[in-house]
């Protein structure tokens, strides 16, 4: 009896001090449960406002976290993208969050997020579901603003005409009834699914520091497009602190369905200053953001989806002279344009000066639910300021390229006088960051021009130095691109005088000697140069006249 007595009232006092243990922190306002993580978090709130009355039982503690979990979330997520910060410095309470954006320059926007950069599950915290976040992004895929589509939609059941708020530009929104659009760019399951005006509101909110809080005219506006004779387009966009960028849309039909590169800026300007790009005698003005990064492929998606449908598609921009005369958006607009299948970061500026904000949106674009594209058909074009420039894309899902052009150091130097670095020292960075990829594929680009780099010593230093990059790293697979020079009336700065274009016949005898060697050596055909759309040709509107000077 004794024995049993003991053991009874040890069993009891074990049960009163568990049930104390439990219950305590309920009738304490503690944070026992599910006690660590919590107690920071409660600690956190309890600092900034008062806590809410929590639930009485542990079940509804642990969904009263989760909220409080999301409703964090939430805000770290829209404090990014606030309007109450107009102020154009780079330091900001939000650093850690914004770790993926452009750092900028004391001019330019601050950097908030908008959807564009945001994946699946951020969104979806915003929006309140990923069933929203999802239809959102259907539409951002396909070139579409959700805030038009379903404004339309629950507006008026007529074919949408909606034009630019912006006097600078007359380019209509969509011309399609808006249930005709949700059916071509909406999976069938989510036709019947759209976005209540609660949730555009909330669209709205993360894009309020944009001109009517949209993306469409609001990140960016599309103010005018030149297409040339062979289908290629070019793209000027005013963004909203009203500097300009260019991108290029470039249509192959080689095969049955064709497919179309579409070349994306990383700046407004370089400060690389090759002699032989227009970007380069610009300067760098300022790193663009994610968002204005990725609206640059929005655009090329609406063209592209818009393309092939006569004289109803075609649509019209105004000269940026300001005379009163409209020029055609596009005059292949008659011509579908195949889909958007390739992206190369090879217009304005040095992504490996941008490159936090290149990272994040190569990621974005890479993203089976967001643009889908593979990762073998991104690629990343650096004229390498140091050897640790691959290294800032050595985790990436993309193909970098190296803007090399010269081999013999002195000859480069002259090219890009930014260079610090011997060839040895860039090439040996090169080699180590290819060797820690997956993705051992790399492109070698090479402007050629006449007189300047394109003798046969120098295709024989160029064999050697590919050879040397190839067999130091196993598995790698280099492509050498022959860029014949396009003409943009600049003069060295060096003794070489004016830049030309080399013949046909000295391309193709580099060519050769390359591939005699054993280098998979490819061509570049020119394309877009009559609309100043060509590799090296991109310059906005109001520095042409100021380059054209410096020539």
């Amino acid at each position: 009896m004794t024995v049993r007595r003991v053991v009874t009232i040890t069993t009891t006092a074990f049960v009163v001090l568990l049930h104390i243990y439990t219950l305590a922190p309920l009738c304490t306002g503690g944070l026992a449960y599910n006690a660590h993580h919590h107690t920071v978090i409660c600690r956190r709130g309890t600092r900034q406002r008062q806590q809410p009355q929590q639930p009485s039982c542990p079940a509804r503690r642990r969904v009263w976290w989760s909220s409080a979990n999301t409703a964090t979330h939430q805000r770290q997520l829209l404090a990014t993208s606030s309007s109450l910060s107009s102020s154009t410095s780079t330091n900001t309470e939000n650093d850690d969050i914004l770790e993926s954006t452009a750092t900028t320059s004391p001019s330019s926007p601050s950097p908030h997020r908008t959807a564009l950069s945001m994946n699946i599950d951020e969104l979806s915290i915003v929006l309140g579901g990923k069933g929203r976040a999802r239809i959102a992004w259907d539409c951002y895929v396909e070139g579409v603003d959700p805030q038009y589509l379903f404004h339309s939609t629950s507006s008026s059941g007529g074919t949408t005409t909606s034009t630019s708020s912006s006097s600078s530009s007359t380019i209509p929104i969509e011309y399609q009834n808006p249930e005709q659009l949700k059916r071509q760019i909406l999976p069938t399951p989510r036709q019947t699914q759209p976005l209540g005006s609660s949730t555009l509101t909330l669209l709205s909110n993360l894009h309020s520091h944009c001109i009517n809080g949209q993306i469409e005219n609001g990140l960016a506006t599309l103010v005018h497009t030149s297409t040339s004779s062979d289908g290629t387009t070019k793209l000027l966009l005013r963004l909203r602190d009203g500097l300009e960028v260019e991108t290029v849309l470039i249509p192959f039909w080689n095969d049955d369905e064709g497919r179309t590169t579409v070349c994306i800026s990383s700046q407004v300007g370089c400060k690389q200053a090759c002699q032989f790009c227009a970007t380069g005698k610009m300067g760098k003005i300022r790193s663009l953001t994610v968002d204005e990064i990725l609206v640059q492929l929005f655009y090329a998606k609406k063209i592209v989806r818009l393309s092939g449908r006569g004289s109803t598609a075609t649509t019209l921009a105004n000269d940026d002279d300001g005379d009163d005369g409209a020029t055609p958006m596009m005059t292949t607009m008659q011509q579908q344009l195949p889909k958007i299948s390739n992206i190369v970061f090879m217009g304005m500026g040095e992504p490996t000066d941008n490159a936090s904000a290149v990272r994040h949106a190569i990621n974005i674009m890479t993203q089976n639910e967001l643009f889908q594209l593979s990762a073998n058909r991104v690629t990343v074009s650096t004229v390498a300021p140091t050897p640790h420039s691959f290294a800032e894309f050595g985790d990436s899902r993309c193909v970098l390229a190296w803007s090399v052009h010269a081999t013999r150091d002195e000859l480069r130097k002259q090219l890009v006088p930014t260079t610090k670095y011997t060839m040895a020292e860039l090439r040996d960075g090169l080699i180590e960051t290819l060797r820690n990829r997956r993705l051992r594929t790399c492109m070698i680009e090479v402007a050629l021009m006449d007189g300047v780099n394109d003798s046969m010593r120098e295709a024989d230093e160029m064999a050697e130095f590919i050879l040397y990059i190839s067999n130091s790293v196993s598995g790698s697979k280099l492509i050498c691109n022959l860029i014949p020079y396009n003409d943009i009336g600049a003069v060295a700065t060096t003794s070489m005088g004016h830049f030309r274009k080399p013949t046909m016949e000295r391309v193709l005898a580099f060519q050769q000697r390359l591939q005699a060697a054993g280098i998979y050596a490819h061509v570049r055909g020119t394309r877009g140069d009559d609309e100043s759309a060509a590799c090296g040709q991109l310059v906005t509107s109001r520095n042409k006249k100021e380059t054209a000077m410096q020539g």
